[in-house]
């Protein structure tokens, strides 16, 4: 057969397809030229908007990584979204982990970024080392993220000393909701110099990008052009280097109370309850299964 009418067929295009998407897999993971590395979604401050997304599992990664989002995160939101726990605080490393090494598996491009939970940095810089060690190791995350700002300085610092890239996150930081009072937004009046000091205190750190959650659109804008390194707002208005979402949100696949900053670009909720009721009635009724659905 000649070669180049080979080259043209179907069927060869097909099977390079499949088998480049086999050698990303298993061989060229993170090798890849298109995968977005520490350095270049830092450097695209002031160049081009940042994008992010959670994910907690292999097909939803799988979905936003091809999708074309900047970076995953593995937050410990998973607890609220995924587990039913009424907060971010019992999350647990072992959880942490178990979830994102889902994600990863699902991602070729995206940079991942796993968050460490309550109580798995607060004790010493050697405990935040020991686990965020072997949160990397085992996950197989690009990064961590952490909340505080001044107060966990030196801890990000000894992260960053380690070759563990650190994004931080400072505003409203739900594993301290308890000592907030609840989830409230983050830098009015006299506590927007905390706010700042907080994000000056990261960057000199190390960290290499940091989230601003629930603050003020003019304070978020004015910590943005401060900074040197990315900000990430969820609530934070329009001017942040880039946004972060729940992607739970962004589908619309939460019922009843919605804050203020989400927008949902599908209300997938709705969809997935007709969906679902149309099986229902259709097993019910004997139309499911018909026969193009059964085997011979």
């Amino acid at each position: 057969m000649d070669p180049k009418r080979w080259t043209e067929t179907e069927g060869y295009e097909k099977s390079k397809n499949l088998l480049n998407r086999v050698q990303k897999v298993f061989f060229f993971k993170g090798a890849d030229m298109d995968k977005v590395t520490v350095p270049i979604f830092r450097d695209k401050k002031g160049k081009e908007k940042l994008t992010m997304l959670t994910s907690y599992d292999f097909n939803f990664a799988s979905i936003v990584d091809e999708a074309g989002v900047d970076s995953i995160l593995v937050g410990d939101s998973v607890g609220n979204v995924m587990l039913g726990y009424p907060s971010t605080i019992p999350v647990t490393v072992e959880e942490m982990i178990h979830h994102t090494r889902a994600v990863t598996r699902g991602t070729q491009r995206a940079l991942v970024v796993i968050d460490m939970p309550f109580m798995s940095y607060h004790e010493s810089v050697e405990q935040a080392k020991r686990n965020a060690g072997r949160m990397i190791k085992k996950s197989g995350a690009d990064a961590v993220k952490l909340e505080g700002g001044v107060r966990m300085k030196e801890v990000i610092r000894a992260l960053v000393d380690i070759e563990i890239p650190v994004m931080g996150h400072i505003g409203l930081t739900p594993q301290s909701v308890n000592k907030m009072g609840g989830y409230k937004v983050q830098g009015k009046g006299e506590e927007a110099e905390h706010l700042i000091q907080d994000a000056k205190a990261v960057e000199e750190a190390g960290a290499f990008s940091v989230v601003l959650e629930c603050v003020p659109r003019q304070l978020a804008k004015e910590i943005t052009e401060m900074l040197s390194i990315p900000t990430i707002g969820i609530g934070a208005g329009p001017d942040c280097d880039g946004q972060v979402l729940v992607i739970h949100d962004l589908l619309g696949l939460f019922g009843g109370f919605r804050p203020k900053f989400v927008k949902s670009y599908l209300n997938m909720r709705e969809q997935m309850d007709g969906a679902i009721k149309n099986f229902i009635e259709e097993v019910r009724g004997g139309a499911f299964p018909d026969d193009p659905h059964s085997f011979h």
